[in-house]
């Protein structure tokens, strides 16, 4: 063997080493593995009908609650009911520190006294002035000017009997008194603080009617307002009730402007004799007139996709899915009204929808044990 000039290895050796790491790059990358054949649940669309419902959430509300407030301002003394309590009327529920009220009640006493003095004296100079005008002593005018004086001091008497006892009725005001019996729903002020005349202090729920009050977005209030105009179309039923347990109501009143927030309409049935607590929650179900030649699917074949409602649609020729934009018409209990975007006879998947990809390979879905008694039933016949 004839040896190699060292010229000669140094000119190679970069050569073999690109051969080498290429032939590592080769040997490290593996190939990808094939995407899996995912087994789907499909149905094959059909004309059907259905009665469309609406479902709301709704809460149980007095048809009058009243956010009772003192008619004057002061220092909230002490507070006596609670969340919950059951009031009648004339009960006392708050009171105010009435010191104040109660110097300003016998100030105006004092003036009414010292009013009531003065016309007395008035009076009994003027009948005075009467008998010496008689005598001839004084003049006309000096009796008239006596007259005037008489009849200033009346007024006087009068405008302070009005101060005492609207002076009086403020010193009343100072304790807050139910006028209706009912509920406490609410608390708002507590013993110590300054109040204000007008501020909440405490909230009551009349007894007597009750409201189912729910909201309704925009763009259904026409749809609902017109189908509660029917007989038994509108339902209410309390929460953890079953479905059977669905009562009919009437609307009694619809909101003029929307929600600023929501931008929704609030609208409030009358509960009857629903036997309901108040607050407690419940779903009001509105039934739209059955519509005929329809498409449904259940609520798991549709998904949202780059802000579009769409549902996988199958390709039986090569077992690939594809997405397809639908458009919602509503809702029939657990299934979903398809108002656009398929047509009978078409083939969608209605189970695994969230882990397909477009153009995905997939097969359909057999129950375990499907085939194995398929071919236990094949098994005779072919015997015979």
């Amino acid at each position: 063997m004839l040896p190699v000039p060292s010229k000669a290895l140094h000119a190679v050796a970069p050569a073999l080493m690109s051969i080498a790491l290429l032939a590592l790059a080769g040997c490290g990358k593996e190939a990808p593995a094939p995407e899996p054949e995912r087994a789907v649940r499909t149905q094959l669309l059909s004309r059907d009908s259905a009665g469309l419902t609406h479902e709301y959430a709704a809460e149980i509300r007095a048809r009058t609650e009243s956010r009772l407030s003192f008619r004057v301002g002061g220092k909230l003394q002490s507070r006596l009911v609670n969340l919950g309590d059951t009031v009648k009327p004339g009960q006392v529920l708050a009171r105010l520190d009435a010191q104040d009220l109660m110097l300003a009640q016998e100030s105006a006493k004092a003036n009414l006294l010292a009013a009531r003095v003065n016309r007395d004296q008035m009076s009994a100079d003027y009948k005075r002035f009467v008998e010496l005008k008689e005598q001839g002593f004084i003049s006309a005018a000096e009796l008239e000017r006596r007259d005037t004086a008489f009849k200033a001091a009346q007024a006087q008497l009068e405008q302070a009997k009005a101060a005492a006892s609207a002076q009086g009725n403020q010193t009343g005001y100072a304790q807050l008194v139910a006028d209706a019996p009912g509920v406490v729903t609410a608390v708002e002020a507590e013993p110590g603080m300054v109040v204000a005349a007008g501020t909440p202090v405490v909230r009551v729920a009349v007894d007597g009617p009750r409201d189912v009050v729910f909201t309704v977005p925009e763009d259904q209030l026409a749809q609902v307002r017109g189908a509660a105009a029917r007989p038994g179309a509108l339902k209410v039923r309390l929460w953890g009730e079953g479905q059977g347990a669905a009562r009919d109501i009437a609307l009694r009143e619809v909101s003029a402007a929307t929600d600023p927030v929501t931008r929704t309409f609030m609208l409030k049935a009358d509960a009857g004799k629903l036997d309901a607590k108040l607050g407690q929650t419940a779903t009001v179900t509105l039934e739209l007139p059955r519509v005929e030649q329809i498409i449904k699917l259940p609520l798991a074949a549709v998904l949202e996709q780059q802000g579009q409602t769409s549902v996988w649609l199958l390709d039986p020729k090569t077992m690939t899915v594809k997405p397809q934009p639908v458009t919602i018409g509503g809702a029939d209990g657990n299934a979903v009204v398809i108002s656009g975007g398929l047509s009978p006879g078409q083939e969608v998947v209605i189970a695994g929808v969230h882990v397909l990809t477009p153009g995905q390979k997939v097969k359909r879905y057999q129950e375990p044990g499907a085939a194995a008694a398929r071919a236990a039933s094949a098994t005779p016949a072919a015997s015979r």
